[in-house]
């Protein structure tokens, strides 16, 4: 009976687990209800003219609150960090004011760099520092450009010796490298010991670092020696001694490495956890999944706001003059770009006042110019964040992407040649409209591979941009092959 009850109860325990771990959006929805209540009803106590309303409206502020904390206090500081980015400065500042001292140090690690600096301006120096040393060294690394120096400073003194080190190390690091996602918190056993001494040891901890999928042997000296899986280690003779048992072929990183080299080997070999060793061979720390995952999300977003011509991530909520200053760089381009195309045109106006159909029909061969672009930078865009290419390759990725180029230009345009025909019926502007696709899609094709390898040469991001710049190249060029060729063969 006793393998039956334990079942059951773990049955009752994840249905349980499954009510209390609601959606976010859901999480958001009750938030932003209860924001309301609270506004509403404090709007209605302020219009009331009654004897004692400061203490009633107290008691209605304090009721109304007490329940939106309680439930701020259940979120995971995951969750509470997408209700703070969703919502207005005010309602955020008021949620910020409700959560518990001790909860903010994980929780401004959790929200982006844009909304932290909204939520560190309104906290004084005590409780920035006090937020800080909640964290692990690693963490504080994290949470140290948002800082105030002299609030820095506070933090770096008041921790432990081994602390500081650990500090120090972090921060020396590049933020793109494989030390900014080092975490040091890294249990290590040596190579001549017991199995049985080890899991004696394990049983002393308070508990395991999150992520821990292994153990890291160490000889005297601290060189790394290899991994001891926990799996192999619950399975194996407990007097079979580590170095026996431990597996010496694994993935070792370096502290200076590009953090996207280490994402790739974290997804090829499915790790959870790898070995970060210095120059020496000694293990300084280790990278686990969590560190990695979020590194990944945050190129993604890096680089899809690059695409766009966007210079930083941007708090949805943020201020009109900041938000104006993030988009106008590449707007300013785009402007600048938009009045080389309208002087294209302009060179043909005599043709387009001949044949008015130019003008309706040349907009389709910019279009469809500048999205076979964009997707050719995006394929060459992943290809370089994996680093898939070479010299040899990337002729070969050329010749692939001209080739498609001109079987995607020979069938769309004999398409929109078909159009052309069977609205205006002219054999001649059809042959003019098919060549131009051609041509234009050739266009975009070679552009989609110069921009971003250009970009990377140059050692710029090569998303910075590509698409806004592509776009502008297709449209000019598109207007020049079009009206050019209708200016030759039918004007």
């Amino acid at each position: 009976m006793q393998p039956n009850r334990i079942s059951g109860d773990l049955v009752m325990t994840k249905a349980n687990n499954l009510r209390e771990t609601e959606n976010v959006q859901e999480h958001l929805q009750r938030v932003a209800r209860l924001l309301h209540k609270h506004k509403l009803v404090e709007g209605l106590v302020h219009t009331q003219n009654m004897p004692r309303q400061e203490l009633v409206e107290a008691l209605v502020h304090k009721q109304n609150l007490a329940e939106l904390q309680n439930l701020l206090d259940k979120l995971h500081p995951a969750d509470v960090a997408y209700i703070l980015e969703a919502m207005p400065l005010e309602d955020r500042l008021l949620i910020w004011d409700l959560v518990k001292a001790e909860r903010d140090g994980e929780i401004l690690l959790e929200v982006s760099d844009a909304v932290r600096e909204t939520l560190i301006a309104t906290m004084n120096s005590g409780e920035m520092r006090a937020a800080a040393e909640q964290l692990d060294a690693d963490e504080i690394a994290d949470l140290a450009p948002n800082l105030p120096q002299y609030v820095l400073d506070d933090v770096f003194q008041s921790l432990p010796m081994e602390e500081r080190e650990n500090l120090r190390a972090a921060m020396s690091y590049a933020e793109d490298s494989v030390g900014a996602l080092m975490d040091f918190d890294v249990v290590t056993i040596r190579d001549d010991v017991t199995l049985e001494v080890v899991l004696r040891y394990l049983r002393r901890l308070d508990e395991l670092p999150d992520h821990t999928d292994q153990l890291f042997v160490v000889n005297r000296d601290g060189h790394f020696k290899g991994v001891l899986p926990v799996n192999r280690l619950l399975v194996s003779d407990p007097g079979a001694k580590v170095g026996s048992v431990m597996a010496a072929g694994m993935v070792m990183l370096q502290p200076n490495e590009k953090a996207h080299e280490a994402a790739q080997a974290f997804e090829r070999y499915d790790l959870v956890s790898a070995a970060v060793v210095n120059n020496e061979g000694k293990l300084v720390g280790r990278v686990t999944v969590n560190a990695v995952m979020d590194f990944i999300r945050e190129e993604s977003e890096s680089e899809a706001l690059s695409l766009a011509g966007l210079r930083q991530e941007e708090d949805l909520f943020a201020p009109v003059w900041k938000s104006l200053k993030n988009r106008w760089t590449w707007l300013a381009i785009n402007l600048v770009t938009a009045f080389i195309a309208s002087r294209v045109i302009g060179i043909f106006e005599d043709s387009i006042e001949k044949l008015v159909a130019l003008a309706a029909l040349m907009p389709i061969i910019a279009g469809i110019g500048g999205n076979s672009g964009n997707q050719t930078i995006t394929m060459i865009v992943r290809a370089l964040a994996l680093g898939q290419l070479n010299t040899r390759s990337t002729r070969t990725l050329f010749a692939k992407e001209i080739g498609v180029s001109a079987v995607n230009g020979l069938v769309w345009g004999s398409v929109v040649g078909l159009f052309a025909f069977l609205i205006y019926g002219s054999v001649p502007l059809s042959l003019v409209m098919t060549l131009a696709m051609m041509l234009n899609l050739l266009l975009a094709a070679s552009l989609g591979v110069l921009i971003p390898l250009t970009l990377h040469k140059l050692g710029r991001d090569p998303a910075a941009g590509s698409s806004v710049m592509i776009t502008a190249v297709t449209d000019s060029g598109g207007f020049f092959i079009f009206l050019g060729l209708a200016t030759i063969f039918l004007v």
